[in-house]
This record gives C-alpha cells, sequence and structure tokens, in this order.
C-alpha cells in the first residue's frame, strides 16, 4: 500500500492507496486533531480497497492559513473533493468520514458544498454539528466544561494540548469559578480571541432544517455516555433522502474504546468492518431506503431497532430532602460527583422512588414534569436522574435543564426533557431524582440577575419551592421482553 503526502489548496493530505491496479473508491477524513494520528485508519481502509484520504484543515498542524473552527469546512472539502475526483485512482465515488469534529466537517460537506463536489455516502460518528450545538443545550444552557476543555485544548493555535484545561486546573482548582467566564483566556494564560465567539452563536440549528436536505446515505455513530448523544439521534431522524442507520451504544465519546460501565460483551462491535461493508453497500446503491439501525440497552446483551419506544410509565416518586432549597451559584450543585448532603441547608429537592419490585427496560425518551417557584425572575432548573443499586451506589442516567424567566414567587409548570435513555435497570433499583438550579463546572451557572453568565460579575442566590405531589417523573418502558436484534444486520440491510 502506497502512502502519498500532498498538499491540496494549500492543505496537508495524506492518501494511503490499496495494493493493485485502480481506480478505487475514496474515503475522505477531514480533521483538527493531525492527520498522521489516521495513518492506522487509513490503512485498514486501504486493505479493504478504498484509496483513504486524511487531512488537516485549514490553520491547524501542517495546513496553511489561519484556523475559524465551523467557518471553512464546507469550501475546503469541496476543494478537496475536486481535486481528489480528478486523481487517476480515483473511480469518483467518495465516503465523507468522521468522529466529532472530523464528522462536522463531513456534514458540511454533504450538506453545504455545491452540487458535484458533494460525497457520495456520509459516516458521521460522534458529531459536533456546529458551534451553538456544541456550545448549548437546547434551552440555551452554556456547556463550560467541554467548551472550556475543547477551546483550552484546541482553539487559536496551530497544534493542540490535550492536557492543558487538566493542567490549568492542577495549578488553580477554582479556575472555571472565577468570573467573568469571559476572562477565561487570562487566566488559561494564553491568547485565545475565538472564545468570546463561542458564546454570541445563540441559536441552534434545528435538524428539521439542515439534515432533511441531505440526498446521500448517512450512518450516524453514537454512544448514550457521550455529551453529542442527543444531536446524533436528531442528526439521524431528520436525515433526508435515501437512507440513515443509526448505531448507539453505552459508550462515551470515544465509542467502543471508551465503554461505559453499563457496556456488555454483546456490545462490542468491530467498526473499522462494519464502516467498510457500509460503505461498500451505500456507494452501490444497495441500501433499503428509510431510516433503521440499531440501539444498545445497557446493562443487558439487548439491542432492539432504532425508533424503539418504550410504553410510559410514573414510578411514585417521594420526597426525601429539600422541597424548599437555596440556588446558590457561590455554592452550587457540583456535575462531577452523585454524592447528595444529608445535613445543612438544602441546596436541591430530592426525590427517590421505592426500590423496583422487577427490571425495567427503559428506552426513549424520558422527562420530568413539575410545579416549582424561583425567588428571583431569572432560573435554570436541572434534574438529575441517577439510579441507586441496592447497596447504595448511585450511578448517573440523565441530566436535562431548562431556562425559565418568571414572575418571583409565582409557581409555575413546566417539563424538563431528560434526553433518550437505553437502559436496563435491575429489580431493586431505586430512582433518585434532583431539582436544582446548577449543575458546575459542566453548565456555567446561572447568576439570576438577567445578566449573561458568561459576562456576569454578580451573583444573587435563589429561593426555590418544588411541590413534591405535582413532580411526574415519566420513563419510556419496554413492556414485553424482546429478541436481540443483530447490529449487523440492522446498519446493512
Amino acid at each position: 500500500m502506497t502512502l502519498l503526502t500532498v498538499a491540496v489548496e494549500g492543505l496537508a493530505t495524506d492518501v494511503r492507496l490499496p495494493d493493485g491496479d485502480g481506480p478505487f473508491p475514496a474515503v475522505l477524513v477531514r480533521t483538527p486533531y493531525d492527520r498522521r494520528r489516521h495513518r492506522a485508519e487509513l490503512r485498514g481502509w486501504a486493505r479493504r480497497g478504498f484509496a483513504a484520504v486524511a487531512q488537516d484543515v485549514r490553520g491547524r498542524h501542517a495546513s496553511a492559513g489561519d484556523w475559524h473552527p465551523y467557518e471553512n469546512e464546507a469550501a475546503d472539502g469541496a476543494a478537496t473533493v475536486r481535486w481528489l475526483r480528478r486523481q487517476p485512482w480515483s473511480d469518483g465515488r467518495l465516503v465523507a468520514s468522521g468522529s466529532s469534529y472530523a464528522a462536522h466537517c463531513a456534514l458540511a460537506l454533504a450538506l453545504e458544498a455545491p452540487e458535484g463536489a458533494r460525497p457520495d455516502a456520509v459516516i458521521a460518528a460522534v458529531p459536533a454539528l456546529g458551534t451553538a450545538e456544541t456550545a448549548r443545550e437546547p434551552s440555551g444552557v452554556e456547556r463550560l466544561w467541554a467548551r472550556a476543555g475543547w477551546w483550552a485544548a484546541h482553539g487559536d493555535r496551530r497544534d493542540s494540548d490535550d492536557k492543558a484545561l487538566e493542567k490549568a486546573l492542577a495549578a488553580d482548582p477554582e479556575l472555571l469559578a472565577h468570573l467573568p467566564v469571559s476572562g477565561l483566556p487570562a487566566r488559561l494564560g494564553r491568547n485565545l480571541p475565538s472564545w468570546p465567539g463561542v458564546w454570541r452563536h445563540r441559536a441552534r440549528r434545528r435538524p428539521g432544517s439542515w439534515a432533511r436536505q441531505a440526498g446521500t446515505p448517512l450512518l450516524a455513530v453514537g454512544g448514550h455516555h457521550d455529551h453529542f448523544a442527543e444531536d446524533t439521534v436528531a442528526l439521524w431522524r431528520w436525515w433526508g433522502k435515501p437512507s440513515a442507520r443509526l448505531l448507539m451504544g453505552p459508550w462515551g465519546h470515544g465509542l467502543v474504546a471508551e465503554p461505559g460501565p453499563d457496556a456488555e460483551p454483546a456490545h462490542r462491535v468491530g467498526l473499522g468492518d462494519l464502516y467498510a461493508r457500509w460503505a461498500r453497500l451505500a456507494l452501490a446503491g444497495e441500501l433499503r431506503h428509510g431510516h433503521g439501525g440499531v440501539v444498545a440497552l445497557g446493562g443487558s446483551p439487548l439491542w432492539v431497532p432504532a425508533g424503539t419506544e418504550g410504553e410510559p410509565y410514573r414510578p411514585e416518586v417521594l420526597p426525601l430532602r429539600g422541597a424548599s432549597f437555596t440556588a446558590d451559584p457561590e455554592r452550587p450543585v457540583l456535575s462531577g460527583t452523585l454524592t447528595v448532603p444529608a445535613e445543612g441547608t438544602p441546596d436541591r429537592c430530592v426525590l427517590v422512588t421505592a426500590p423496583l419490585p422487577h427490571p425495567l427496560d427503559v428506552v426513549g425518551l424520558a422527562e420530568v414534569r413539575l410545579r416549582a417557584t424561583a425567588g428571583t425572575p431569572f432560573a435554570d432548573w436541572f434534574a438529575r436522574l441517577a439510579a441507586v443499586t441496592p447497596e447504595g451506589m448511585a450511578r448517573r442516567l440523565a441530566v436535562g435543564v431548562v431556562r425559565r424567566a418568571d414572575p418571583p414567587g409565582r409557581p409555575a409548570e413546566f417539563t424538563v426533557v431528560l434526553g433518550r435513555l437505553a437502559r436496563r435497570l435491575p429489580a431493586g433499583t431505586r430512582l433518585r431524582l434532583e431539582i436544582a438550579g446548577h449543575h458546575f463546572p459542566a453548565h456555567a451557572r446561572n447568576p439570576h440577575t438577567g445578566d449573561d453568565p458568561i459576562t456576569a460579575t454578580r451573583l444573587l442566590a435563589s429561593r426555590r419551592e418544588v411541590e413534591p405531589g405535582r413532580v411526574v417523573l415519566r420513563l419510556p418502558v419496554l413492556r414485553s421482553r424482546h429478541e436481540s436484534t443483530d447490529p449487523e444486520q440492522e446498519i446493512l440491510r
């Protein structure tokens, strides 16, 4: 297999060709994380008969130009596709592939590039859909930890320092607590001019207005424990013709290389072979039209067809502590621990269920309906659901948040969407539901003043009241046992 390194419009590009005579179908990976990290992946594609291409995006590593995340990928990708299709080793067919930001590059190419410069199929794993989608929850609440880590590691620099935030926190454990959030670059000790622009993007793009125009097959791959899990499913749901497949497992952002605590041996999937077989069928036009795929059930070897939705189940949640509590941004509920204080002034409302009398297979969208009151006109409401074993060990199931602006002291009824669950809960498990005003540092603190959480320098405590009898937890539960679905069969049909 031959490895070539060339410059395409100033962009450093590796090409790995299969043995034998061409021309070949091609796979293109465009990445800000150093194309050289993909050389083993390129060899895998080449062994399977594909010309494999990896490219540093503009302004990163060996590529010329300036680095502006999420801005140039459609145009630069289109120029690369035109070049690729002119090469004697290319048969003109192309799969755009990538994970995280590289998945954004593949999607921008498929959805925004001119006709003739678009790929024939897309593999998007744990996709970063765009600036607003990665920086904010659907409610608009800011994802502080993930964005601070990414921008510290990769923002406004040609190379990467993956441990930049970790090292800064070792020097100053209160780094993210200092205000304003917009001043983070100075506390990191480096120039980061793009940081304020991250937060100016407030409107998340609706997948239905973006992905529905797609005209190529899609394979969307995600993990239940990945922070882009909801975006992965939304992309698949809204993808246009001709076909879309979803593969979701109990994994983190690293997919099978980062299994969650609920992963089973049955959830080990050989992604390299699966991607290549899917790509062959996609390029040949042999995939069945429509949406399909599989979702793994964490804590069980079961795989169910994508789109499976359990029937509504409303377990009784009983108040344990803190129907009245204080949401104080100076002492926020921490996102990195599931420990619930048993003494002192309550900082959250805690409710629990009785032990489950039998196992529950929870598959689908979960949510919490509540009636509550805030003492400030501006308030975030976080709902965190955990499974507590009979031994007292807690495991996070889901976190949801809404941002509200209600008259102080006036009760409001609203729903907090917890997201999609796919988990088997053993008999004896208790469900613990926490209602809080903060979830820090995963999310920026609402200052309760009406000021932008990114530029705010003043914080106020907010008195909260939750009516325990009006809290309704809705879980989608499979009422009958399902036979496990074969992942490869569903993806490749």
